[in-house]
């Protein structure tokens, strides 16, 4: 065990993991951040993609809001597309690396255990060290959804859109894909496909594809300065919005409620800006998959109406599982420890969970605060929130020990 030791370790440096370390840092608590920046968008995505939420909604966090989308342009002293690009987001989150953590620690978390009344931590070289507090800000790269009946499918057959391999999905040109699913990374995924020659087939259980549509009056009516309820992030429709970026308003509504509004605001569409794009792409709708097999090299789906399809490759776009046990290192006993609800911890109102002094943020936090937490625009809420939490748990535990502290003893 090494004996270096810190306050708060934080593992993760994506959007979440970079907002929160440049807040906690600001208040002078001692804090190490580790992970490749940006590592799942910059190998998970696949190139061409253009990030589904608003400018506005694309800033990553920092205590001054010195470090936004907006600077960083002005530092390129070039304009960028406002769609976003995924290569220019990756490059502007390894910009805010640069400018807010250039101490930021490349490796990977190993594995973290309880230990004395913090945590042991391993990293992937053999170094251990000890953290008093840790936040979990490993996003959401390992919760892939994999329908159990695509298992008999080899991996050179079936894979995740978020699989590294599908980055360049000019490896399926002249093929027959079927994709699997009705959410934007399904679609936005058939339409790179298509662009890269491949023959396109998607099925999904929906009677029909959703477009997600905002009407430029409606855009320049939220942007005005007189407009009061601010959602930068846009998620879900106008009012909504607005109530899902407030966290605290909306888990005060029953949780039958939380979830009809979430499913609401985050259910299955595409950015209406694909559907240009997508001709020639079949569109299987109302129908969903109920065996696949392989047959001479060949991936061979039958659907629930009978009808059988062969493809060269299925590739689904069937979203993500959260289940922290996922995450691989965690230890056993730690996980027994904290209280989950379906695969999420349990937050307090700090984001930290029922083991003292683990925080988990990003979408692992979604159930305790709602899907807000599943997108960067949370990220200064999040970071703001946590970061608060943290110093007023400092103070209280100081002013506490100070009235602990014996009388001074008069010795005229």
């Amino acid at each position: 065990m090494s004996h270096t030791s810190c306050q708060f370790a934080i593992i993760g440096a994506g959007p979440y993991g970079m907002a929160v370390a440049s807040h906690l840092g600001a208040t002078g608590v001692e804090t190490r951040i580790f992970g490749k920046p940006m590592d799942f968008w910059s190998s998970q995505m696949p190139k061409g993609m253009l990030l589904r939420s608003p400018w506005s909604g694309s800033n990553i966090g920092d205590p001054h809001q010195s470090f936004g989308l907006d600077q960083y342009e002005a530092a390129l002293g070039s304009p960028l597309n406002r769609q976003l690009p995924l290569d220019d987001f990756v490059r502007y989150g390894q910009w805010f690396h640069q400018q807010a953590l250039p101490n930021l620690d490349p490796r990977n978390i190993a594995g973290v255990e309880r230990g004395g009344d913090g945590y042991r931590i391993s990293l992937d070289d053999g170094e251990r060290f000890y953290s008093r507090n840790v936040v979990v800000a490993a996003g959401i790269g390992s919760f892939a959804n994999r329908p159990a009946l695509f298992g008999s499918l080899s991996t050179e057959l079936c894979s995740h859109t978020s699989d590294r391999p599908n980055r360049d999905l000019g490896r399926f040109a002249g093929k027959r894909v079927a994709v699997i699913g009705a959410g934007q990374s399904a679609f936005e995924s058939a339409v790179l496909l298509r662009e890269q020659g491949a023959e396109v087939e998607v099925v999904m259980r929906q009677p029909q594809l959703r477009w997600v549509q905002t009407r430029h009056f409606i855009e320049a009516m939220m942007d005005s300065k007189l407009y009061p309820f601010k959602a930068p992030g846009r998620i879900g429709p106008i009012g909504l919005n607005w109530l899902l970026e407030h966290p605290a308003l909306f888990t005060m509504a029953p949780r039958g409620l939380q979830d009809k509004m979430a499913y609401r605001a985050i259910r299955p569409a595409a950015s209406i800006w694909l559907r240009p794009r997508s001709e020639h792409i079949t569109l299987t709708t109302g129908r969903h998959v109920v065996a696949a097999a392989e047959r001479q090299g060949k991936a061979h789906l039958k659907l629930d109406d009978g009808a059988g399809r062969t493809f060269d490759h299925v590739l689904l776009g069937t979203g993500y599982k959260i289940d922290i046990a996922r995450y691989g290192f965690l230890s056993a006993d730690l996980l027994e420890r904290v209280r989950t609800a379906n695969g999420y911890p349990v937050l307090s109102r700090g984001f930290e969970s029922s083991n003292p002094g683990l925080y988990f943020v990003g979408a692992t936090a979604a159930h305790s605060f709602g899907p807000f937490l599943r997108f960067v625009a949370a990220t200064q809420y999040t970071a703001k929130v946590l970061s608060g939490h943290v110093v007023r748990a400092q103070t209280k535990h100081e002013a506490r020990s100070y009235a602990e502290r014996p009388a001074a003893v008069d010795a005229s």
